[in-house]
């Protein structure tokens, strides 16, 4: 069903979360999200899918070489850490006291702090 009034994708991590890599050669590994291309449903996870690139010389970079950096993650391959249990948890959203829409921990039940 496609939203009517705000087009923005709504995925189930954000950028400042400590996620978990499920699937993938990153399999176990624990990092904060970067950032989160909500376009292509991706994110950059911290020490998360190191990869190699060969770096050109240039004014800022006199000596160019070889930098490890962070490549996309799918956000399938990712599960929130709950931050109450530290657990590894599935994410759902509903109605806060206020009448927000709010995560919450679909193993515990609680809210998510967004923060």
């Amino acid at each position: 069903m496609e939203r009517s009034k705000n087009k923005q994708t709504k995925l189930h991590i954000r950028k400042g979360d400590t996620v978990r890599v499920v699937s993938g050669n990153s399999k176990g590994k624990e990092g904060e999200v970067l950032e989160v291309i909500t376009s292509k449903q991706r994110a950059i996870v911290q020490g998360v899918n190191i990869v190699t690139k060969h770096v050109k010389p240039s004014a800022d970079n006199p000596e160019g070489g070889i930098k490890k950096t962070e490549a996309a993650i799918h956000i399938s391959n990712l599960k929130l850490i709950d931050p109450a249990t530290g657990e590894a948890v599935r994410t759902g959203r509903k109605l806060n006291d206020d009448g927000k829409l709010q995560r919450y921990s679909k193993k515990t039940g609680e809210f998510i702090k967004n923060g």
